[in-house]
């Protein structure tokens, strides 16, 4: 018999084994991943930024966790040696519309507790990013860049070294609820285990479905964000990070350049809709899980709300010339030409009966299971914040 099984081997799932074998190395967990290493989707698909806490509603999960694990992920990486640096951003009004959301956001990072917030004109912005364009700006010097399925990977050794297991190759098919117990199976084993912790990523709401009883009202809907690669010869035209003013109805932050910490400049990503959960590709396709998407209906509304914008995203997914002209409202100087195919993620975006496209993060709890069902961005930079906060929860029932 387990104390505790989590199931999901990416960043998040990792960082609750791990905090919780440092807060009570006599327990005994083991994590459950249904590929064969950790990190392999939504954390080892991301653009390795460090995110400041900047956009997140003050005193919301999003914010709190990720100042405070802004502040663990740093700590951790220098103690650990896994290289990381902080460049600082900016974020660009692209035009006068933008401009109180622009005072928005500097208001809220003064909120958020970060320092050295410093709104610029276009004369100041050129000073950090040369060849930007924009009608005003702010400079974020906490925001940063690293590798975080290298965060991942020793999130994972350190787990191993402390007791726990991890069971790879694992994909959990069944969770029955007993009295005292719950059994997990799996397509090669079955587990005993007081506690299951859902760390499921773009499949968290199907086992919290397994999990709980009552209805789990939300769904999982697949974003698939596309980027480009600026040309080395060309990638003297990004210093560091330059994002636009992003859209407060849309939990999106817009086509923005991201220069990596491996080197190289990435542009993008968009924002469309994936025809299955695990679809990086275009002609990536499951008609079930797809079905699944159009049937819930709260993606019908969301699409009913944002028709205009997910056409927008669709075509700038199928026309490099209307994805480079986006990327030209933040850099005019780029030119199809300079950008070449680059990698693609999925984001594993709840979605509500109503049409609520979730804001926060959002964990549910029954009496035999802790299921985080809304995880995505910033979720990699708060991962030793979500993973403390949930390794509580579960240390609460101990």
């Amino acid at each position: 018999m387990t104390d505790v099984v989590i199931i999901g081997g990416g960043i998040v799932g990792l960082a609750t084994a791990l905090q919780l074998k440092q807060q009570r190395q006599n327990l005994t967990v083991i994590l459950i991943e249904k590929e064969a290493a950790v990190a392999r989707h939504q954390t080892g698909h991301n653009s390795g930024v460090i995110h400041s806490g900047l956009y997140y509603k003050p005193g919301s999960l999003k914010a709190t966790n990720c100042i405070r694990g802004y502040h663990m992920l740093i700590d951790f990486c220098d103690a650990e040696g896994i290289p990381y640096e902080l460049c600082g951003k900016i974020v660009v009004a692209t035009k006068p519309e933008d401009l109180p959301q622009l005072d928005t956001l500097y208001e809220r990072g003064q909120l958020n507790g970060l320092g050295g917030l410093k709104k610029l004109s276009l004369a100041e912005m050129r000073e950090i990013e040369p060849h930007v364009t924009g009608v005003a700006g702010m400079f974020v010097p906490q925001t940063g860049i690293i590798d975080y399925k290298q965060v991942s990977e020793k999130y994972a050794e350190k787990f191993l070294s402390l007791g726990g297991e991890i069971r790879l190759n694992e994909r959990v098919e069944q969770v029955t609820a007993g009295t005292s117990l719950s059994i997990v199976v799996t397509n090669k084993d079955r587990y005993e285990t007081k506690l299951v912790v859902n760390c499921a990523g773009l499949y968290s709401d199907k086992i919290a479905q397994l999990t709980q009883r009552e209805a789990v009202d939300v769904r999982i809907v697949p974003f698939r964000g596309e980027y480009f690669k600026i040309k080395p010869q060309k990638e003297y035209l990004v210093k560091n990070l330059i994002y636009p003013v992003p859209d407060p109805n849309f939990p999106f932050l817009g086509v923005h350049f991201t220069r990596m910490v491996h080197g190289g400049v990435e542009a993008g990503p968009n924002a469309v809709l994936a025809f299955q959960r695990e679809g990086y590709k275009k002609s990536d396709v499951n008609l079930k899980e797809f079905y699944e998407t159009l049937s819930w209906p709260g993606f019908q509304k969301v699409a009913a709300k944002y028709w205009e914008t997910g056409l927008g995203e669709m075509y700038r997914s199928f026309s490099k010339a209307a994805f480079t002209k986006a990327l030209q409202g933040l850099i005019p100087e780029i030119q199809e030409s300079d950008l070449e195919p680059g990698g693609a993620g999925v984001r594993a975006q709840a979605c509500d009966r109503t049409g609520g496209l979730l804001d926060d993060f959002a964990i549910l709890e029954s009496d035999k299971a802790i299921n985080v069902v809304n995880a995505p961005s910033p979720a990699a930079t708060s991962s030793l914040s979500i993973g403390k906060t949930v390794s509580e929860k579960v240390l609460a029932r101990f």
